[in-house]
């Protein structure tokens, strides 16, 4: 009886490697999510590693997998090239060659309906772990271990402050936060790594702070998959 490489079944994956396979899934699935619109196409370029062994583990259908929505145990990912084409959402592959990263990184550009497109850049940093380096151009460090805010605001005073003051007056406790600015005074992207739940009240406060553009929530790498559960971006 022949084996597939995808027959080699883990404790948390379906594939033979946790960088390649569980960390591929998990990467392009919480760029589906960072992205949080209807998409049409992903182009993914492959660093490293991912570019000269990745086929052999099957990173390519991972990789597919996760921007439909599927985490990395999930047993249809073998067939991830049929079911984006039942759907209609393309892809392609292509080596890329990026500086100061890890071996295993992947530049996922999403193509939306709109035809605007979104880079994301991450990568998998073993044990089926991932860290979100770049979005739209903003250096991140998002792990995605624990619930996540993103906000995208203006970059002038006073705007920090009330994204935190939201979280204080909603009982949310801060774990860790970071901030990214392209140039000074322009726009700036805040992730603020949470201890709780995060409701749509608090989102609204937020979203109510002068200067802020943009507010979402990214679940983490172990519940993302129940959020999305049946939700097609295509």
């Amino acid at each position: 009886m022949d084996i597939s490489i995808f027959d080699v079944v883990g404790p948390v994956m379906i594939g033979p490697s946790s960088s390649h396979t569980a960390g591929a899934a998990a990467l392009s699935r919480i760029g589906r999510e960072i992205i949080g619109e209807p998409f049409s196409h992903v182009s993914f370029g492959l660093h490293g590693s991912f570019a000269d062994t990745g086929a052999g583990h099957g990173t390519d259908r991972a990789l597919v997998a996760g921007a439909l929505g599927m985490r990395p145990d999930d047993e249809r990912l073998r067939d991830s090239f049929r079911l984006a084409k039942d759907i209609g959402m393309s892809y392609d592959f292509h080596r890329v060659e990026l500086d100061d990263v890890h071996e295993n990184t992947v530049q996922m550009v999403f193509t939306l309906r709109s035809g605007r497109k979104r880079e994301i850049i991450g990568s998998s940093i073993g044990g089926g772990r991932i860290v979100i380096t770049r979005i739209d151009g903003y250096e991140t460090a998002l792990t995605a271990q624990t619930n996540t805010i993103m906000v995208e605001h203006q970059d002038v005073p006073g705007v920090v402050s009330g994204i935190t003051r939201a979280l204080a007056l909603n009982h949310i406790n801060i774990a860790n936060m970071q901030l990214a600015r392209k140039s000074r005074g322009d726009m700036a992207f805040t992730i603020i790594e949470v201890d709780q739940n995060i409701d749509d009240m608090t989102l609204h406060d937020i979203d109510w702070v002068n200067g802020v553009k943009r507010v979402q929530v990214i679940g983490t790498v172990e519940s993302l998959a129940d959020a999305m559960e049946g939700m097609l971006y295509v």
